[in-house]
């Protein structure tokens, strides 16, 4: 145990019994629904080691008596894993780079730059996330349809050239905490707006940027509709809509064993990312949205 580890267990001893139990419960009731939510992701890493035949026996056998690793064998021999694990790459470093470019710039007009209009735009960019995906979701499709682009990625990619407005409020919000002061400076030293942009305000906003990395990998990594909607080329398809194909109604039998073992694989990439940066998410996180603006 570490020092503030061991101060946090001293400021506890000597709290009043209630607010011990109140602590307690509190962590208890945070366990259980830990419990809960991991129990799906257990049974899928469970099953995988298991085949098909036996999955979806009961009672439930939790850990397998002989651990099957052909699954995960016969996902890479009878399955192109490693095809479309990189569409979904193409499709996730495209959308990532142009997400946070375009909410970039579009976060440091609001956050810095002055007009009548500023606060009126801003309302109506935050007001957008209330339109449901399903509103949008026909006309976008007769678009694309119209420009040709079916059956290619640019459906994919090109909205997120035109930012989103989630990503635009926490980058704004992080922004508006740096002092303007640093600003003034830079100007006065002869720098203008887009130098100051890229040699102060982004280094200061990696912990924001690096949160909407995060963000734009998952929502895209784990996307299915908008693949299943534009895509009609097997070869194309990023591992989220591949793994349709291991079902039944593609293939007449479900290898049900296969299929657990590549969605535990496909789970391991973000599960990654996030492990390894979630200092860096839980900051921008909280110092983006406990801005006012």
């Amino acid at each position: 145990m570490n020092n503030k580890q061991i101060k946090n267990l001293k400021e506890i001893s000597v709290l009043p019994l209630k607010v011990k139990l109140l602590i307690a419960l509190k962590y208890g009731f945070l366990i259980g629904l830990t419990i809960v939510f991991l129990i799906p992701l257990v049974w899928t890493l469970s099953g995988s080691f298991k085949p098909s035949g036996r999955i979806f026996t009961l009672p439930i056998q939790w850990i397998p008596a002989t651990f099957h690793w052909e699954n995960y064998a016969n996902l890479l021999d009878r399955f192109p894993f490693f095809r479309f694990a990189l569409n979904s790459l193409v499709l996730v470093g495209f959308n990532m780079v142009f997400t946070i470019i375009s909410s970039l710039l579009v976060a440091y007009g609001f956050a810095r730059f002055r007009h009548p209009w500023n606060q009126k735009l801003f309302i109506f960019v935050l007001a957008t996330m209330m339109i449901p995906p399903q509103v949008t979701l026909i006309p976008q499709f007769l678009i694309f349809s119209k420009l040709g682009w079916v059956d290619s990625y640019l459906p994919l990619i090109v909205p997120n050239l035109f930012g989103n407005a989630f990503n635009i409020f926490l980058m704004r919000q992080f922004i508006m905490g740096i002092p303007r002061s640093l600003d003034e400076s830079a100007y006065m030293d002869g720098a203008n707006s887009f130098k100051i942009l890229t040699k102060i305000i982004v280094p200061l906003c990696m912990p924001v940027i690096i949160t909407i990395g995060v963000f734009t990998f998952n929502s895209n990594w784990n996307d299915f509709m908008g693949p299943l909607i534009y895509l009609s080329t097997q070869a194309k398809y990023p591992l989220q809509l591949a793994l349709y194909t291991l079902d039944a109604g593609r293939q007449g039998i479900t290898d049900f064993g296969m299929l657990f073992a590549a969605s535990i694989v496909a789970l391991i990439p973000p599960m990654f990312l996030f492990v390894f940066l979630q200092k860096h998410v839980m900051a921008g996180i909280k110092i983006g949205g406990s801005i006012k603006g």
